[in-house]
């Protein structure tokens, strides 16, 4: 009996459209496919298990490590705002980060100048440009801020120099060490989501661009650039604005260069010298906390 070919169903064409994390897709980008490999039983028990993005089962054991820590930072119940983005509170959108996923070797890694110099001037790429240990100090510093504890903070959202957009909940308990950071960034680039453990809260995920879509009506929004003309203290600064307006500061996480968006409404600068992200970010958590006399 001829077999009937034309029962057989058709490839899916891929989708390059860009990738974000959905609530009701959320399974699809879970899971493990199995590598199929030609030889003997001693190269099939060697095989390696890879996720549909191409990371190895080792990757993902250091990811799956990592996100053992995120179980979220203690705030101050009596002094949060809540989750209501349409009250007053802070924004911090880091632009520029340098958080790229690429194959060295034979697994998927995020590079970075130190160990991956070889392999980044192979590709004629900048080891200077790919830092992102910048954007993990940053983030720390957001994160462990007293304005952060005492619920001011509304949220976080990470744009890469790819474009990529993420946002990470306030609460989220971020790696201390580089090590395992790279490790939650990879999975969260791979995935596109990280839930919390035995739960369904997602601490972080990416989501579709444009981030002006997630910012609150009544929200100021402020640029940071050293190449501003218009120096200000960011005591002074913080004391004369609205206390009813949601203040969105979008701060820099690039070794080299300045940040242009055409939202931003107001770009200052705060110091006569240029300053890392993470001093820049701590500068303007201690201006917002003498303002609202959080100790």
């Amino acid at each position: 009996m001829v077999r009937p070919y034309a029962i057989k169903g058709r490839k899916r064409k891929k989708n390059k459209t860009e990738r974000y994390d959905k609530e009701e897709d959320e399974e699809d980008n879970v899971g493990f496919v199995e590598e199929e490999e030609e030889g003997g039983e001693g190269e099939k028990d060697g095989a390696q298990k890879k996720l549909k993005g191409g990371v190895t089962e080792s990757d993902e054991e250091k990811a799956e490590a990592a996100v053992q820590e995120l179980a979220g930072i203690p705030v101050n119940l009596n002094e949060q705002v809540g989750n209501d983005m349409n009250t007053p509170g802070v924004i911090f959108i880091l632009e520029k980060a340098s958080l790229e996923v690429a194959k060295v070797g034979k697994s998927y890694q995020l590079l970075n100048s130190e160990d991956h110099a070889n392999f980044l001037r192979k590709n004629n790429r900048n080891p200077a440009e790919y830092r992102p240990d910048i954007s993990h100090q940053a983030i720390l510093n957001i994160l462990d801020s007293p304005l952060n504890k005492a619920g001011r903070l509304k949220a976080l959202y990470v744009r890469t120099e790819k474009g990529v957009l993420f946002e990470i909940k306030p609460h989220v308990r971020i790696p201390r060490t580089f090590k395992r950071f790279a490790g939650i960034m990879l999975q969260l680039l791979q995935k596109l989501s990280i839930s919390t453990v035995g739960k369904r809260e997602k601490l972080m995920r990416v989501i579709k661009n444009p981030v002006t879509q997630y910012l609150p009506v009544n929200s100021r929004k402020i640029g940071f650039s050293h190449s501003s003309e218009k120096l200000v203290d960011m005591h002074d600064y913080v004391a004369t604005l609205d206390k009813d307006a949601t203040l969105v500061f979008v701060v820099g996480a690039m070794a080299h260069g300045k940040i242009e968006n055409d939202f931003v409404e107001d770009y200052i600068s705060i110091s006569g010298y240029p300053l890392s992200a993470a001093y820049c970010i701590t500068r303007i958590t201690n201006a917002l906390e003498r303002k609202h006399k959080i100790l």
